[in-house]
């Protein structure tokens, strides 16, 4: 760095600078989505910050061009792929964000893997959250485009609280049990896990939380558990919506899924149930990549219209809430309660009265 042969940047820049030709020639840039998650670009100016760069100690010189997340980089200069243009960078949840269409305030999505990630597209106003989310940029389609912002809540723990289930007490064999072995009971009989393994995420950022599991009772079953984890994602998935709600005001009608987790229909019933709205799931499961392509062809073609239907098969079909609203309020209390009990395990003690018992039993 200081003898000014060090560059740097996100995975997305060291990609282009090695397709657009490396050493000889590469460009040395990145777009505005990932830019905002080196805590080095100011999201307002959509530049470099100075006071930023002047805290953590680094110069101007080794980061990139920021640009917009569609417009023309640079050739590819080598392989079969020599001589052709790339003019999309997104991050992945952005891109997702792009893929799913929600390109107009107040639209969300949601993306269920590992863990789950939802963008709430706040438009052109910066929001900043005081319910416990992020404020990132969204996109910008063009150099001299508005850039949209959005909000964002992560789910540390989705499906792969099913690969616990799987690994570590083996109630299940495989992901392809999971769907039929909810469906053979008709709720999880009270049953509340709060996968908080590694701490909880959106809205609540606290480290020491680990995962519980209340309600047991001597007719819990397998099926029970597994049910029970289902609805603890989509118990999550309202936290998140909740706070978004309360940060912008503007209700949500529907949430546009995708992921691995969206197969399952019972899934996705239970997520519409379990927040009151409607759920649609994405038609082309590969959403991340289709925002990047959908925002690569904006570059070249201006006139294309990002809101066009991008299936001939007709629009996505709603999965709608079967329950009411004061189930669906009860059983989210009962959710709350659970997280009561997760939160601060790494550092609860005794208060002092019950900790002498204790020691002189």
């Amino acid at each position: 760095m200081d003898s000014g042969v060090a560059m740097f940047g996100t995975i997305d820049t060291w990609l282009m600078y090695n397709l657009t030709g490396g050493k000889n020639g590469g460009v040395h840039k990145t777009d505005v989505t990932n830019a905002s998650r080196t805590m080095l670009m100011n999201i307002e100016t959509l530049q470099w910050d100075p006071n930023l760069l002047k805290f953590f100690g680094l110069p101007k010189t080794i980061l990139p061009e920021i640009c917009s997340s569609a417009e023309f980089y640079g050739r590819i200069e080598q392989g079969v792929l020599k001589g052709t243009s790339v003019t999309s960078v997104l991050g992945d949840q952005q891109a997702a964000l792009v893929g799913q269409q929600c390109l107009s305030k107040g639209q969300a999505k949601a993306t269920y893997g590992t863990g789950c990630f939802l963008l709430y597209n706040t438009g052109a106003s910066i929001v900043h959250s005081q319910h416990g989310l992020l404020t990132t940029v969204g996109y910008q389609l063009g150099r001299k485009a508005t850039p949209y912002y959005a909000l964002e809540g992560s789910v540390s723990i989705a499906g792969a609280a099913f690969n616990w289930l799987r690994d570590n007490i083996g109630i299940i064999q495989n992901s392809g049990q999971i769907e039929a072995m909810a469906a053979t009971v008709n709720n999880s009989l009270d049953v509340y896990f709060v996968p908080a393994f590694n701490g909880l995420y959106a809205p609540y950022w606290n480290q020491d939380a680990r995962g519980v599991i209340c309600g047991l009772s001597e007719e819990t079953t397998s099926e029970h558990i597994v049910r029970a984890t289902l609805e603890a994602v989509c118990f999550q998935v309202r936290d998140i919506l909740d706070s978004m709600h309360k940060d912008c005001k503007i209700p949500l009608a529907r949430l546009m899924v995708d992921g691995g987790m969206t197969v399952n229909n019972l899934f996705l019933q239970l997520q519409s149930d379990l927040v009151g709205i409607h759920v649609l799931r994405a038609k082309i499961a590969e959403t991340t990549a289709l925002g990047a392509a959908m925002a690569a062809y904006k570059a070249v073609e201006n006139r294309y219209s990002m809101e066009a239907p991008l299936s001939k098969s007709g629009p996505r079909e709603p999965i709608k809430p079967t329950i009411g609203s004061t189930e669906r309020n009860l059983r989210y209390q009962k959710w709350k309660m659970a997280i009561d009990r997760s939160l601060n395990w790494e550092t609860s003690t005794l208060p002092q009265g019950e900790r002498e018992a204790f020691d002189g039993a």
